[in-house]
């Protein structure tokens, strides 16, 4: 019975990582369907509501500069498990805000809470999965995150139909279930934690890893953080109203889904540099695609497409650091905040870019793709 009673307790950790996934993109988009409602609440515009997008992101991606090293010194299921806590602290303090200051402070404990969660887990599933089957367990990693993204506009405006606070009651009790599950332990993880820190950050701050990271934020933001010019374009372009934009824009997360364990596969079996770069020239055509194809419905396609070109890009980034001798979690660390680092830095480069030349909003991004990236990827990451 103890033995049976331990499998399941080990079944439901490996469970908790994915469901951990899932938490991180989701909490941090789910301000963006209800900005008006927020607005109203604390005064402000709902220009002016988007700034929790940012409170949240910029110091997310700044902290997992070193959080995961952090991580690894102290224990890496420990950490995991105390950043749970304090998203829950977090999302709480985001409904007891009484002014915008307060709740964007809230929404930037909920950034650092994440910071310490995410490249753990990532780590961990690196430790747990098989070398063989890394690409398939980083796939449906990947998957996972992407739905948390796309399907937390749907829900946050689901839930602001009755009080933007539902949203985020609901994070707090999925973060503090999963505190109480935690994730599979690694003694040898574990017993690494004697390295001094200094070594570690070093160790993660390598050329090898550094330009995974840039690659990694190169493909993020030219792909899937172009979600907000294709708004835009199904906007200004075809005349399509918030509802339908939304579905369009949520087909990238389900296609990755669905596509999840075939994109794994193809991962393990192709290689993970070569599945970087066949992702890196689909996402190029898909972003062309975006910009110049003249229906709804091709649009809706291409996006989809994108969806599995991000997967094939991150998830073979993801197994050249974790399948290698780079696989600690500070490095991992590195490579998730560059790669949010360059989503946060999308719109900032290319709306000014898109409103002088439509196409060329488009355009450019899918040039850097197909330049930039290979020359950046190392052909041997160790």
């Amino acid at each position: 019975m103890a033995f049976l009673q331990s499998r399941a307790g080990a079944a439901l950790a490996r469970a908790g990582l994915y469901a951990g996934a899932f938490l991180g993109p989701f909490g941090a988009g789910i301000t963006v369907a209800m900005l008006p409602e927020l607005g109203t609440s604390y005064g402000v515009t709902p220009g002016t509501a988007s700034l929790s997008v940012t409170a949240y992101f910029l110091p997310f991606a700044a902290v997992m500069l070193f959080s995961g090293a952090l991580g690894e010194r102290w224990g890496r299921r420990r950490t995991v498990v105390v950043g749970y806590a304090g998203y829950v602290l977090a999302s709480v303090a985001c409904i007891l805000a009484t002014t915008f200051t307060l709740f964007l402070a809230a929404r930037a404990l909920q950034g650092v809470a994440n910071a310490f969660t995410t490249p753990l887990l990532l780590s961990a599933l690196g430790a747990a999965a098989p070398p063989n089957r890394l690409g398939r367990a980083l796939g449906w990693f990947g998957s996972l995150q992407a739905a948390g993204q796309t399907s937390a506009p749907l829900f946050g405006g689901l839930a602001a139909e009755a009080d933007w606070r539902f949203a985020f009651a609901g994070v707090a009790v999925v973060a503090g279930g999963l505190a109480l599950i935690g994730i599979p332990a690694d003694p040898a993880a574990d017993g690494a934690r004697r390295e001094r820190l200094a070594t570690a950050l070093r160790a993660a701050l390598r050329p090898a890893v550094l330009r995974i990271g840039l690659a990694s934020a190169l493909g993020w933001g030219c792909l899937t953080g172009l979600s907000f010019m294709v708004a835009l374009r199904l906007e200004e372009g075809f005349g399509v109203g918030s509802g339908p934009r939304g579905l369009v824009l949520t087909v990238a997360g389900v296609a990755g889904l669905l596509t999840a364990r075939l994109v794994g596969g193809s991962v393990d079996r192709i290689g993970r540099r070569r599945s970087v770069l066949v992702g890196v020239g689909i996402g190029a055509l898909v972003v062309v695609g975006v910009g110049a194809l003249p229906a709804v419905w091709m649009v809706a396609v291409a996006w989809a497409l994108g969806g599995i070109a991000t997967q094939l890009l991150l998830v073979g980034v993801n197994a050249m650091v974790l399948g290698s001798e780079l696989g600690s979690g500070g490095a991992v660390s590195v490579v998730q905040s560059l790669r949010f680092g360059g989503g946060a830095l999308s719109p900032v480069a290319f709306t000014p870019l898109y409103h002088a030349d439509p196409l060329a909003g488009f355009l450019v991004p899918a040039a850097l793709l197909v330049t930039a990236i290979p020359a950046l990827l190392p052909r041997k990451p160790h």
